[in-house]
């Protein structure tokens, strides 16, 4: 039997298509045909094969990429269904999906309408149910509101006073002192906090009725731990990764970093904006590509990963963010024809005159519009000057008699 290939037997193979292949692909040919054990000759037929495929899958020179890639991911899109998707069966935490979230994405919403995060742990917060319980605990916000039984005024004292519920103290992991501590950070406070028992009792030291109620309405909201923005974390167990994780209905992504147990490599909101703010704009590309092709795939829509890449790049290549709109992308075409013939014509046609720009007739729309020249793409973008034989004698000739 014919032996093994070694490294550097694939590495001759690959010789003659340095220049072909992109360095990453070469090298990863090279791994898995040596992890493969394949021989010399069926080597030499996966690498003839990875370069055949490779150059069938290269955009031809003068390939209307923008226009592809509008039609291969505008057409599925139509099959779209407008609905809400419960996550893993747990009715607290809805999340958009379908079309929705699709415009929600291009549109570079900043004000997303199901803010969720996926936090990954680390070490044994990732193996240990009651570990991510805990940072759960943390993220979660808990509200004086969440763990009272009931909060009246005493109108007498100018008090408020706070009945704790044991089972959702114990369930949230709050003590009457962490409400109290709470109750003493209020800004301008005048008045004294008691704690008896279950009870806190938080004598304003106010004297206006309108005042108090106003207090009542500030206490029932106040923090009394975890983040600001989630309102609920659930842990979930990942069969794939074998570990458990955290779901969050709302999203503060600077603070879910800064918790003990939180894997920051990992973790990831579906917020564009705060990921761009975060994380920079090139985590921001790569979560434009994430979200579409989950929101397509989860549609069962086979659109190819290259065209969603193109989105992303054109959304954020000059580093920011950007909607495929008139406020972004379409609406900031160097073509001044290009941007009037999508949207507001007078203005831009007005702006442009008043600026004195000049359109160079580079893109396909602006040609369109003028429609006296040949569009450049596809074959339109080659200038081919032909010398015929024998041309240069048919000319002497002519200019001698």
């Amino acid at each position: 039997m014919e032996g093994r290939v070694t490294e550097q037997v694939v590495r001759a193979l690959l010789k003659p298509y340095v220049h072909v292949l992109p360095p990453s692909l070469a090298e990863e040919i090279v791994r898995k045909v040596v992890a493969a054990g394949l021989s010399e000759d069926e080597a030499r037929e996966v690498v003839e094969a990875a370069v055949a495929e490779y150059l069938r899958n290269l955009v031809e020179p003068g390939e209307a990429v923008g226009m592809v890639t509008a039609q291969s991911i505008g057409e599925p899109s139509t099959q779209m269904t407008l609905r809400t998707f419960h996550f893993a069966g747990v009715r607290e935490l809805n999340v958009t999906l379908g079309l929705p979230r699709l415009i929600e994405i291009v549109d570079a919403r900043k004000t997303v309408s199901t803010p969720i995060m996926e936090v990954y742990l680390e070490g044994e917060y990732a193996k240990i149910r009651e570990k991510a319980l805990q940072v759960a605990r943390e993220l979660e916000l808990t509200t004086i509101e969440n763990v009272a039984r009931a909060i009246t005024i005493d109108y007498v004292d100018y008090a408020i006073v706070i009945e704790l519920d044991p089972e959702m103290l114990e369930n949230r992991g709050v003590e009457p002192r962490d409400v109290a501590k709470a109750l003493n950070r209020i800004k301008g406070k005048k008045g004294s906090v008691e704690v008896e028992g279950l009870t806190v009792v938080y004598r304003t030291g106010l004297d206006d009725v309108a005042k108090l109620r106003k207090t009542y309405d500030k206490v029932r909201t106040l923090r009394v731990k975890g983040v600001k923005g989630i309102k609920r974390a659930v842990v979930r167990y990942d069969e794939k990764l074998g570990e458990y994780k955290i779901v969050t209905e709302g999203s503060n992504l600077v603070a879910a970093l800064s918790i003990e147990g939180v894997d920051y490599r990992r973790t990831v909101s579906n917020n564009i904006h705060e990921i761009a703010e975060v994380l920079g704009i090139e985590a921001a590309r790569a979560m434009i590509i994430r979200e579409m092709k989950r929101v397509l795939d989860e549609q069962g829509l086979d659109v190819d990963v290259r065209h969603i890449m193109l989105v992303a790049d054109a959304m954020t290549f000059n580093g920011r963010v950007r909607q495929v709109g008139r406020h972004g992308v379409a609406g900031e075409k160097p073509s001044a024809l290009a941007r009037a013939a999508f949207e507001v014509t007078v203005k831009h046609l007005v702006d442009a005159a008043v600026r004195g720009e000049v359109d160079e007739l580079k893109g396909v729309v602006e040609n369109v519009v003028v429609g006296s020249r040949i569009v450049p793409v596809g074959t339109g973008i080659v200038r081919l000057l032909m010398q015929y034989p024998g041309l240069e004698t048919v000319a002497e000739g002519a200019g001698s008699t």
